[in-house]
């Protein structure tokens, strides 16, 4: 379903089309600060059509996809929702999966357009297991709610994390998108999912992430990253800022002066602390109790408690205050890293346990 996707929830009244990686959908439909207290009083759903999905069958297939990606996956509850990540040999974050496993197949939905290189990465892994990956991104669509339970006709994907996204993702089937107003309730744009996304911290995969990002510098140890599972492709670079040093970068949440200008800060704008260029922004939102927000990868040293500002390419100023999303730790003493140099290097000689 490579471009040129159309949603037919995009038919309805009021919807504006989202732009960039979410052609496809509905920017809001209407009004998007009523959409977003709609979302926070429970209510709506959200159109993810145009994400990818995947769709894994085979009586090996948590063993395999714990072996091939960060998340451990061997005892996955069905009806229990995760993430993981697939990351190159040198660490760098390729794909984001977000999964369920029913009892008979594993879910997974994934960014717009991503699908394909992931199924074709786990097609070239299968070797003689018995895993049967398929991008099924043509018979079935996502669709999100603030709700925290499972829904009972359809696979649900339900994430419980104690914040503004908790709720479920739905697989429905793509030919009958058009009745899930009449089961779900209104629909809600992407602009609304979008702020209470930035209110959360979460990041997406290509948005408020790059080439060279790791799974450190964006808050996915833990929510996505099992740091005491089997060997996986990337490890080393997971287990050494782990135990040795810090990332690079980190996730901050920008809270912005809205007097300045009624747009808000393009994705690439600067992030400035006194006369020094620290970072980047990388997505931005109104929200409806917070006012504009936006989410930004600074250099790992910053000191939240500075004074920043947001600088685009035309010259334009806006004051911000920083909160962390993944927090600055001292840098361990040298006895510390030493053990931990030890640790890392006998993880090395250790070969992994079948399965993880």
């Amino acid at each position: 379903m490579e471009g040129g996707y159309r949603s037919p929830l995009l038919s309805l009244p009021g919807a504006v089309p989202a732009t960039g990686c979410d052609d496809g959908v509905a920017e809001y439909y209407g009004d998007p600060l009523r959409e977003q207290r709609l979302l926070v009083e429970g209510k709506g759903f959200v159109d993810f059509s145009h994400r990818g999905v995947v769709r894994v069958e085979g009586g090996d297939r948590l063993r395999w996809l714990n072996d091939l990606t960060t998340q451990r996956l061997l005892d996955l509850p069905p009806g229990v929702g995760t993430e993981t990540l697939v990351l190159s040999p040198h660490g760098h974050v390729e794909h984001h999966l977000s999964l369920v496993d029913d009892g008979n197949a594993t879910w997974i939905h994934v960014e717009p357009g991503t699908s394909a290189s992931l199924v074709d990465f786990l097609q070239s892994m299968r070797f003689l297991l018995d895993v049967d990956p398929r991008d099924v991104t043509e018979q079935w669509a996502v669709v999100w709610q603030p709700i925290p339970e499972p829904y009972p006709d359809f696979v649900t994907r339900v994430d419980a994390r104690d914040d503004a996204l908790a709720g479920r993702e739905i697989f429905f089937p793509r030919d009958r998108l058009a009745d899930v107003p009449s089961l779900l309730g209104p629909p809600i744009g992407l602009a609304a999912w979008n702020a209470l996304r930035i209110e959360a911290g979460r990041p997406r995969l290509g948005v408020d992430t790059d080439h060279r990002t790791i799974p450190h510098e964006v808050g996915w140890i833990g929510s996505a990253v099992h740091l005491a599972k089997g060997c996986y492709r990337g490890q080393e670079t997971v287990a050494r800022v782990s135990n040795l040093g810090r990332p690079p970068r980190r996730l901050v949440r920008l809270h912005l002066d809205g007097s300045v200008r009624e747009q808000l800060p393009r994705p690439g704008a600067e992030i400035v602390a006194g006369d020094d260029v620290v970072g980047v922004l990388t997505s931005a939102a109104y929200h409806f109790e917070l006012g504009p927000i936006a989410l930004g990868l600074v250099k790992y040293a910053t000191d939240d408690t500075g004074r920043f500002a947001v600088r685009e390419q035309d010259g334009t100023v806006i004051a911000a205050n920083v909160e962390a999303v993944v927090r600055r730790e001292e840098v361990p003493p040298p006895g510390q890293q030493a053990r931990a140099a030890l640790r890392l290097g006998a993880a090395r000689l250790t070969p992994p346990r079948p399965g993880g």
